[in-house]
C-alpha cells in the first residue's frame, strides 16, 4: 500500500509493505500507549489526543524520518496511519514547526 506524503510541494510515495500492515500491530500499540499519557503538539498539551492528532504525531515522525532518511521508520509511520485512519491516501506535511497543520486527506469517492 502507498502513503503519498507531500512536502514542500513534492510528492513522495511511501511503500507501506503488507508485512508491515499485518504485523506492525505490536509496535503502533507501543505508540498509541505513549500517546494516551497526552501529548505536546507544538504549543499546545493535547491530554487525550483522538485520532486524527494521533497520526498528526506520528505524520512529525514521519517527517523526521524523511530527513534522516529512515526507511524503516517511514513505512511504520505510514502504516501506523494507513491502520488508523481508514481511507487516507495522502499527508500534506506542514514546515512550519506546527503538528497540527499536518494535514490527513482521505481518497475522494
Amino acid at each position: 500500500m502507498i502513503l503519498n506524503v507531500i512536502l514542500e510541494g513534492q510528492t513522495y510515495p511511501v511503500q507501506v509493505p503488507q508485512v508491515v500492515l499485518d504485523e506492525g500491530e505490536e509496535f503502533f500499540s507501543v505508540l498509541d500507549q505513549d500517546m494516551d499519557r497526552g501529548w505536546q503538539m507544538s504549543r499546545t498539551w493535547v491530554e487525550k489526543p483522538d485520532v486524527e492528532q494521533r497520526c498528526q504525531i506520528v505524520a512529525d515522525k514521519l517527517l523526521t524520518a524523511l530527513h534522516t532518511e529512515n526507511q524503516q521508520m517511514l513505512a511504520l509511520a505510514a502504516g501506523y496511519i494507513l491502520t488508523r485512519m481508514a481511507g487516507v491516501t495522502e499527508v500534506r506535511l506542514a514546515t512550519d514547526g506546527d503538528m497540527m497543520e499536518h494535514e490527513l486527506v482521505a481518497a475522494s469517492s
